[in-house]
């Protein structure tokens, strides 16, 4: 039978035993987009940018309006996503080289190691981003630790994000395709002798740098970090999402007589944009528009894939964003020029990288074909929460402190969301309580030039009231001392005492 837990129930005095009614495991599928703004898909205002599948999980299932990131930034988001543990009590979750180590302890309780100990087979294809190994990578070994001692079964994966070397793809723990005689090295420090770069050779650059990608270039594009030989290993970028859809598909194909969970990381709309050249006008935004159509589409054709293997109506679909968007992050590629009356951060204020809500806010659905009523949802939930309410599910008693057991909001019977949540954004952080958000002062600059998004950093306290305020226009903290004051009594009981942020509070 398929997918299917018994439950046996023996009777000590008869010696009789009861078979109950098989209980079903959902299979469980997350697929987490790289950069994608609130006001990027359909269901959430988008006019001009079309989203027909990603529109269909959404209003068929739950639309969470106030769904969280936990961080504005991709590797705490992930950190946390599979944690379930606030990254900011991990110094190392933080924006990382391809290079890293892996930051999760292998003795830490993640995602597919609680659902593995409930009989699921765990799968991850994408993008990583959380580290690999416990040093210095050897990129022609055997890379250990990484998603595989994390309870993942089986991980294709790109180590880090797109414009960052190497790239090369790993699948459970070897670089793909890499052959011996041509070994792999990667370096972040210094380049290694007689490889070009964007810096000194930009006429080998078919995508011009803005700023900060001027290393290594392979397909034309200049990366984030050095790398040398590995031909054989390194990819096509534009080929990316097809070879990711494709891993995805055969995943589920495989382990369909069982139940799985697949953690299926997309890398778009994240730089370099780079969509196959199917998709390539199909927006008329450029680049980031187009590779958010062909995200959507990868995002149809895994709902075929589970369609036609009969799986749709036994699967747990969740969809959500990393962070907030960006336009301009290090290329030119008329991101920002081909916009129009497009708004990636639909009615936010900030993007990636910010306090503000766009950075954290973002678009998040639960859909579940035949057991989740479609439903707008206005309750709080974050990507933190998931760990302790697919336990609930999985019928695991496992839960962890700031991962709070939501599983009927998930599932739309319950609009009791989270009361406190706390947001995340190059190490600072700021809270959400109720309707209320709170931002302690920081130093820094208001705006990050580069990007062109403001940071949410003032000298001042800022207290918004984001139900009647979303865009937070309306700074309500010299008007509102009390609530300002409460705020800053929970924001402590959460963060402690000894932080940057707590210190700074004395300016009350």
């Amino acid at each position: 039978m398929k997918n299917l837990l018994l439950a046996t129930t023996c009777l000590t005095v008869t010696g009789a035993c009861k078979q109950e009614k098989p209980v079903l495991l959902p299979n469980i599928v997350i697929i987490y987009a790289d950069d994608l703004g609130y006001g990027d898909v359909g269901a959430y205002g988008a006019t001009r940018l079309k989203t027909p599948n990603l529109d269909k999980l959404a209003n068929g299932g739950v639309r969470f309006t106030n769904g969280y990131a936990t961080s504005a930034t991709s590797t705490p988001s992930r950190y946390a996503l599979l944690t379930g543990q606030y990254p900011w009590r991990n110094r190392e979750a933080k924006i990382l080289p391809g290079s890293a180590p892996l930051i999760i302890d292998t003795a830490q309780m993640t995602i597919p190691k609680m659902l593995k100990q409930k009989g699921y087979n765990t799968g991850v294809v994408g993008k990583w981003h959380l580290g690999l190994g416990s040093g210095i990578v050897d990129w022609n070994r055997h890379i250990s630790p990484g998603p595989n001692e994390l309870g993942f079964d089986y991980a294709y994966i790109m180590a880090a994000t797109q414009d960052r070397t190497p790239t090369v793809f790993v699948e459970n723990g070897l670089v793909a395709g890499l052959k011996k005689d041509d070994p792999l090295f990667v370096d972040y420090e210094k380049n290694f002798e007689g490889e070009p770069t964007g810096l000194d050779s930009p006429q080998l650059c078919t995508m011009k740098w803005h700023h900060g990608h001027n290393n290594s270039i392979h397909n034309g594009i200049p990366r984030i970090g050095f790398q040398k030989g590995g031909k054989s290993a390194l990819w096509v970028d534009e080929e990316m999402a097809d070879n990711f859809l494709a891993k995805a598909q055969q995943y589920i194909q495989e382990n369909k007589s069982k139940p799985f969970f697949l953690y299926y990381a997309l890398q778009q709309p994240h730089v370099p944009r780079t969509p196959n050249q199917r998709f390539v006008g199909a927006s008329g935004m450029g680049p980031r528009g187009d590779a958010i159509v062909e995200a959507d589409w990868c995002v149809g054709e895994l709902i075929k894939t589970l369609e036609k293997e009969g799986l749709l109506e036994n699967t747990l679909i969740i969809f959500s964003s990393d962070n907030g968007p960006v336009l301009n992050d290090g290329y030119y590629d008329d991101a920002v020029e081909k916009l129009g009356d497009h708004k990636p951060t639909g009615p936010l204020r900030g993007g990636k990288y910010s306090l503000l809500e766009a950075g954290t806010r973002v678009p998040f659905m639960a859909y579940w074909k035949g057991k989740i009523k479609p439903m707008v949802s206005d309750a709080v939930i974050s990507h933190i929460d998931l760990l302790s309410s697919l336990a609930k599910l999985a019928d695991s008693e496992t839960r962890v402190p700031d991962s709070q057991e939501l599983l009927d909001v998930l599932m739309g019977k319950s609009s009791q969301g989270r009361e406190e949540l706390i947001l995340e954004a190059s190490s600072k952080t700021a809270l959400r309580k109720g309707d209320w958000v709170m931002i302690p002062p920081y130093k820094g600059p208001a705006v990050q030039t580069q990007v062109n998004i403001e940071l949410g950093n003032s000298k001042e306290f800022q207290l918004y009231n984001i139900k009647e305020d979303i865009g937070q226009r309306e700074n309500l903290a010299k008007s509102h001392p009390e609530k300002l004051q409460e705020m800053i009594k929970t924001f402590e009981a959460i963060r402690g005492t000894k932080s940057q942020e707590v210190e700074q509070l004395e300016l009350k």
